[in-house]
């Protein structure tokens, strides 16, 4: 064999005796078949057969498996991102004339979703209460072909009751999907609790590292499954076997991380709390939270992730607030090792149960940090605020 033929020519390497708990990374665009007939009738593999990389390959089909497994589905897919899970899903399911049901407190970029693409498909998309079930109900009809949920919701952090809410979709003949990025599997299992399809952000607390972005979607139904990825293959989607890799990793210490992360942010919701410059700390737990009965009814556990909302005279002073922050970090996402705030506007991503706060929220995700070094710096953050309440309180006379 001639030496440019030995360069690309992969040898064949025994695998006998060789076993790791690491999934090997398999990287793929062209796969290869060992006679013309096993290519002619390269269809006929079925929903698990290797055909072409875009299709999957070992690694990405493990990271697939595993997500299955903690959710009980039929068949899980894997898009580059949270939002693609969420919009590829609904793509699949529907078609012009149809009509979606959005809680209002979605993740704000499946509002922007909804209100550009789906309405240029002739799609309907309305907007609901997620506390009130009997709107739920009235604003299902026959064009209702997809539920779309999101419990916790965005920012806000309302549980909506999805037993409820699946039951009333089926009896309508609709779907019903939901964005579990909040929980994960460790602590909700929509599918068990009806839902037809769950979606994850493994750009999350499954990748764990702040450095990967993708999105699963997991089906209860395996037509479902065949469905979703078919209309994966028609826009080209795949994700990284690379990438797949640091999920399957995150995935072994995302107990671990969500199980401490959570235990530190039970304290550190508290000392929000605590502070008269807070009017509320948002986290289902808390018995004052919004769905906190429904949190304990359906949940097993708790995330990382809460929001604060401020008396009105202390949201001027967030901002500085933030800038002496030495261990967390300002930025959205959560989920990784480090702790993050962010800012979140809120009005304006409602319609159907307006925002009646102030319109500053700041979203806390806590991550791996020494617990004490966490709490000097919400210490720092509290006392910067009480300084800028005594500051304003003095100019206006009202101490």
């Amino acid at each position: 064999m001639n030496d440019w033929t030995q360069c690309v020519t992969t040898p064949a390497v025994s695998t006998d005796g060789f076993a790791s708990f690491a999934m090997p990374v398999y990287r793929a665009s062209t796969i290869v078949f060992p006679d013309a007939e096993a290519y002619a009738t390269r269809q006929q593999r079925g929903d698990e057969g290797y055909t072409y990389g875009l299709a999957g390959t070992p690694t990405t089909r493990a990271l697939e498996r595993r997500i299955t497994a903690l959710h009980g589905g039929a068949r899980t897919l894997l898009v580059p991102s949270g939002q693609a899970a969420i919009t590829l899903a609904m793509l699949t399911f529907l078609a012009a004339g149809d009509r979606v049901l959005i809680a209002d407190t979605a993740y704000p970029p499946v509002r922007d979703f909804a209100g550009r693409d789906l309405a240029k498909l002739g799609i309907e998309a309305v907007f609901y209460d997620p506390t009130s079930l009997a709107e739920v109900e009235r604003l299902l009809d026959e064009r209702t072909r997809l539920v779309w949920v999101e419990s916790p919701g965005s920012t806000t952090m309302e549980v909506q009751d999805l037993p409820a809410i699946a039951a009333a979709a089926h009896r309508a003949g609709a779907l019903v999907g939901c964005d579990n990025t909040w929980a994960s599997p460790l602590n909700f299992k929509p599918l068990t609790h009806g839902a037809d399809i769950a979606v994850e952000a493994l750009t999350k607390f499954f990748s764990g590292h702040s450095d990967v972005l993708m999105g699963s979607i997991t089906l209860a139904d395996a037509e479902h499954a065949r469905a979703v990825r078919a209309t994966l293959g028609r826009y080209g989607i795949g994700v990284s076997p690379d990438d797949c890799s640091l999920v399957l990793r995150g995935m072994e210490t995302m107990p671990v991380r969500l199980a401490h992360a959570s235990r530190v942010a039970a304290d550190i919701v508290e000392r929000f709390a605590a502070d008269p410059a807070v009017a509320q700390v948002l986290y289902p737990p808390r018995p004052d939270s919004p769905g906190h009965a429904l949190w304990r009814r359906d949940f097993t556990g708790a995330s990382s992730v809460f929001s604060v909302v401020f008396q009105p005279q202390a949201v001027p002073h967030v901002a500085g607030a933030l800038d002496t922050l030495e261990t967390f970090a300002i930025g959205a996402s959560w989920g990784g090792t480090r702790s993050l705030m962010a800012p979140m506007p809120v009005r304006r991503f409602r319609t159907a149960r307006p925002w009646a706060g102030d319109d500053l929220v700041l979203r806390v995700s806590i991550g791996l940090e020494d617990p004490a070094d966490l709490a000097a710096d919400i210490d720092r953050f509290l006392n910067h605020l009480g300084a800028g309440l005594d500051t304003t309180s003095r100019a206006t006379g009202t101490i």
